[in-house]
């Protein structure tokens, strides 16, 4: 199936059901027919840019952002930021982000769209984001920005 058609087929779940992981979505596109993987899905959230919302009871389920706008705000990212992330460390380049389970999509994608010259990009899992940062030098300055979002209000 074409990426296009599949896209489509995901919206069509997120909007119908409350979709809480990536298995989850997995599964549902499985039920209607549609072979992917873990890394196709994931890769498929990013590309869609699909958030995670609170639920209730702590839990939180995909679904779009009401603009783009509101996905790529400073205070946004402080929010998701202060509700995801559990910690961070670098060496040389490469900055750790971790999160809780199922947010680091969102985290991520929000740090690819946020326009920070010294981020080459990032690569997600379920709770852990690598940070690609050129120069290595800037390294330390971008995990104080880093750091700044998890401690503003």
């Amino acid at each position: 199936m074409k990426k296009a058609a599949r896209h489509a087929r995901i919206r069509d779940i997120i909007g119908r059901q409350a979709i809480e992981t990536q298995d989850e979505l997995a599964e549902a596109l499985r039920q209607m027919h549609i072979d992917v993987t873990q890394a196709t899905v994931s890769r498929d959230i990013k590309e869609l840019m699909l958030i995670k919302v609170p639920i209730g009871d702590g839990r939180y389920r995909y679904a779009y952002p009401a603009s783009k706008d509101a996905l790529f705000s400073n205070k946004r990212m402080e929010r998701l930021f202060q509700d995801s992330v559990t910690g961070m460390d670098f060496s040389e380049n490469i900055i750790v982000v971790k999160t809780l389970p199922g947010t680091a999509n969102a985290v991520a994608s929000a740090l690819d769209h946020a326009g920070w010259p010294d981020i080459l990009g990032t690569v997600a899992g379920d709770d852990s984001i690598l940070v690609v940062v050129k120069p290595k030098e800037a390294a330390g300055t971008v995990m104080k920005k880093l750091e700044a979002l998890t401690m503003a209000l």
